[in-house]
């Protein structure tokens, strides 16, 4: 007999302070689940934020020794930086305890609910956190497993990245890049969009179209996105900010003013009878990810008023476009912009709240940076203005066996060939110095990067000493 999640009471997490990890522990923790974990980021003596919001959860927490799996436990999960050689894999292993991934933990949570599936390779923890706030606005309670914290149960002291209700649905996100998103049946599958990042376009097509068969009930697709768009199941279900697309849901008359934009949505059906929609963040591809989770709210038979008036409180996500703020005419603002899509979309965005943008970008993994090299320099070269800086810094290592054989260096290189302004800092940490010559007195300093926990500190640090 196949085993369901309730089947597990005692569940350890190898690599728990991850964003996905701490999220499906916090999930199973606040449905009845005993929940432990440990971290090779937890060290003796030293105070660790994760960790002291997991353990205020009820999940106690290991160093990464081995000391937490014992024959109480009965599964263990294991992200897939987990290596072998880690102690608690060596021991679950003497044990006979059953060890899973992560995906394979979130597909067995995704089985006992009502699941609607985010996916696509940008956009997937906004969309999803908008999706929370609808239904959580329109009554109906959901449950969320996200890859980031909420703002707004961040609040509350909390990671931020789960949440238990009482109601129906479940909302998760689909990951692509490991391939995981092919085991999730979910009743309503989301697709945002499908661009280069992690694989080609053709591999990618490959997953998500296996994605849309497993699907059970609905198929919501980007029909803006041309790639997404090929998926299609029912053209009254999909969303567009094109209106000649045919598209069930359409957004238009898209202005950002500042730090807020506004727009209108409407049903292909009644195009006339546009509802205005603010939110407090920025970027067109922002209007997009809002529509995309009114789509998926109008299925639900949640009206356009409803979802208008939520998402004018939503609060936002943790390091999308987070404004740290405003300090001698510079706004800083941190982004969890990886990928060459996300990181054009993220200055892009940052134009329109000041004449000059400096941009700062960390890539992360030998591999990854050079297979999106030329995409890099194609994407991030065509958005910047004659006024903007593009700033580098090296390559982040997370250890591994990792060929280094490019630099964040050749990036600027080849994108300062096509005539743009580009600089490279290899330690981020002089990096205020060489730029502050370049800071004027309205201007955007925008910090992108992801995977590396450091990360959200050195913003932190950066707007403290500007």
């Amino acid at each position: 007999m196949e085993k369901r999640i309730a089947d597990y009471h005692n569940i350890f997490f190898i690599g728990i302070a991850g964003a996905g990890m701490s999220a499906i522990a916090q999930y199973l923790a606040g449905t009845g689940h005993t929940v432990s974990g440990s971290d090779r980021f937890f060290k003796k003596g030293e105070y660790n934020d994760t960790r002291a919001k997991l353990e205020a959860e009820g999940i106690l927490c290991f160093l990464q020794d081995g000391e937490g799996i014992t024959t109480e436990t009965d599964l263990a999960v294991a992200s897939t930086a987990v290596e072998d050689t880690v102690s608690e894999v060596q021991k679950a292993m003497q044990l006979g305890i059953p060890i899973l991934l992560r995906s394979e933990v979130l597909a067995l949570i995704a089985n006992s609910k009502r699941t609607i599936a985010v996916g696509g390779t940008s956009g997937k923890s906004t969309t999803s956190a908008m999706l929370f706030d609808i239904l959580e606005f329109a009554g109906m309670h959901p449950s969320i497993i996200s890859g980031a914290g909420l703002a707004r149960i961040m609040k509350e002291e909390k990671i931020g990245n789960a949440s238990v209700g009482t109601g129906d649905w479940l909302i998760i996100e689909a990951d692509e890049s490991d391939g995981s998103i092919v085991k999730y049946e979910p009743e309503i599958g989301l697709l945002l969009n499908v661009d280069k990042d992690h694989q080609e376009i053709g591999e990618l097509m490959q997953l998500f179209t296996r994605f849309r068969d497993n699907t059970k009930e609905a198929f919501i697709v980007n029909r803006s996105n041309e790639q997404a768009r090929q998926l299609t199941k029912d053209i009254s279900l999909d969303f567009s900010t094109d209106e000649l697309s045919g598209s069930g849901y359409i957004a238009t008359d898209f202005n950002q003013l500042g730090l807020s934009m506004s727009f209108m949505i409407a049903r292909s059906q009644m195009p006339t009878a546009k509802c205005p929609f603010i939110l407090h963040t920025i970027g067109r591809h922002n209007m997009e990810n809002a529509l995309a989770a009114t789509a998926v709210a109008g299925y639900l038979g949640i009206d356009l008023d409803t979802c208008s008036r939520a998402l004018e409180q939503y609060a936002g996500i943790y390091r999308r476009h987070q404004v740290l703020g405003q300090k001698k005419g510079v706004w800083v603002i941190d982004d969890f912009a990886h990928n060459p899509v996300k990181c054009a979309a993220s200055i892009a965005a940052c134009q329109q709240v000041a004449p000059k943008v400096i941009a700062w970008f960390q890539p992360h993994g030998y591999g990854p940076t050079k297979f999106l090299r030329h995409d890099f320099v194609k994407e991030i070269s065509a958005v910047l203005r004659p006024e903007d800086e593009i700033w580098m810094s090296e390559i982040f290592y997370a250890g591994g066996t990792a060929i280094k054989e490019i630099s964040g260096a050749d990036l600027i290189n080849d994108i300062k060939a096509l005539g743009k302004t580009a600089f490279f800092v290899e330690d981020r940490y002089k990096l205020l110095a060489a730029l502050r010559p370049h800071l004027t007195g309205n201007c955007v300093l925008l910090l992108m990067g992801a995977r590396d926990p450091g990360l959200e500190q050195f913003a932190k640090e950066i707007y403290e000493n500007l």
